[in-house]
């Protein structure tokens, strides 16, 4: 059976139309998507460095201030040595511990008394600081945790500490300082945007700050491994809960010279959060384009069928005069001028059937 022009008609440009449009659709989806993965991955790159710069400066300025005490408090005035103490931690609140130790690691002066008699020679803050300006990554409270008040969680430390020198410039001790974890955890916090999260993480890995499920736990996704090699990097990736994330990576928190605590922000987004915006215009997108096109298929159906009726008349009136039948009057075809002259044709060849057959010898002769 062969196929009829209105199917030809319909059929093929409906995958004119059709074709296309599925094609170019796809690739304007696709684009929107790469688009906005970029443009998400640029935002939190913006981010995480203004985060990474404002955490830094924020620890330099703590590491200067104990630094530029360690120039003027002197180990010959313990009681004048405690007083500055009790006032720094007074002023600011993140101090949590300040003290000064002779170079045995005996602890002569610290603030509110605490730790006072006690050696720290075994401290990593002690050990450092005798040699120079140092900064120890967090670590949980050994000595100070019976000495301070219960709180829900342990107490986390960060570490300064400078060498104490005398007027002929020779080490007489060491002056550290115990910052609470907690406030680095809260100004990271504060500075993430909607529907982001920010991870602190350390050379090894560890979750320092972030997600509550996350803390404490060592990351094996790329970003932290790209971390771990101080890379800047952005990706899209999935993490262990399942979820497709795209994630930065600010490979280094630190600040002019500050020594570095050896610490990475990664910040991650969920990708389901972050492109349902461009999902929605692609769903609207494909809705409009598939409204478009029904409309036009409907079009196309009835331009099929107008151009196949005539044809469909006059070939059915063709195959009349053809079975030798010439009593009906072809179809009076006037759509379009080839159905017109086809129509014609037909009425001059039903009119030459209906003449009677007259031999040429019995011609009749004109008087």
């Amino acid at each position: 059976m062969r196929i009829g022009l209105k199917t030809i008609i319909f059929v093929g440009g409906g995958l004119l139309l059709l074709a296309p449009a599925v094609v170019a659709g796809t690739i304007f989806s696709s684009a929107m998507q790469r688009r906005a993965e970029a443009a998400n991955g640029a935002r939190l790159r913006v981010l995480g460095e203004i985060a990474a710069d404002q955490l830094g400066r924020s620890m330099h300025q703590l590491w200067q201030n104990v630094e530029g005490m360690g120039r003027i408090v002197s180990m010959d005035d313990p009681q004048e040595a405690r007083r500055q103490f009790d006032l720094l931690g007074q002023v600011d609140r993140r101090y949590t511990w300040v003290g000064m130790a002779d170079v045995e690691g005996k602890v002569v002066a610290a603030s509110q008394g605490m730790l006072e008699g006690q050696s720290v020679a075994e401290r990593p803050w002690f050990r450092r600081g005798l040699n120079g300006p140092a900064a120890t990554d967090v670590h949980a409270a050994v000595l100070l945790e019976k000495l301070l008040p219960a709180t829900q969680e342990p107490r986390r430390f960060v570490d300064f500490s400078a060498p104490v020198k005398n007027a002929e410039g020779a080490v007489t001790g060491v002056i550290g300082a115990h910052f609470d974890w907690s406030f680095v955890q809260d100004s990271l916090q504060a500075m993430r945007g909607p529907g982001m999260e920010m991870l602190l993480i350390s050379r090894e890995r560890t979750v320092l700050s972030g997600p509550e499920g996350l803390r404490g736990t060592t990351l094996s996704v790329g970003s932290a491994i790209a971390a771990g090699q101080a890379a800047s990097v952005s990706l899209r990736e999935r993490w262990p809960d399942g979820k497709d994330y795209i994630t930065v990576v600010i490979p280094s928190v630190k600040y002019a010279d500050m020594p570095s605590f050896g610490w990475s922000v990664i910040v991650r987004a969920d990708t389901n959060s972050v492109l349902d915006p461009t999902r929605t215009i692609t769903r609207t997108f494909w809705t409009i384009l598939g409204a478009g096109m029904l409309v036009a298929l409907g079009l196309l159906y009835l331009l099929a069928t107008w151009v196949a009726t005539p044809l469909r008349r006059l070939a059915g009136t063709a195959e009349y005069l053809a079975s030798g039948r010439s009593d009906a009057p072809p179809y009076d075809e006037t759509r379009y001028d080839e159905a017109s002259r086809l129509s014609a044709a037909l009425v001059r060849l039903q009119s030459q059937s209906v003449r009677p057959y007259q031999p040429a010898g019995n011609v009749p002769k004109t008087p």
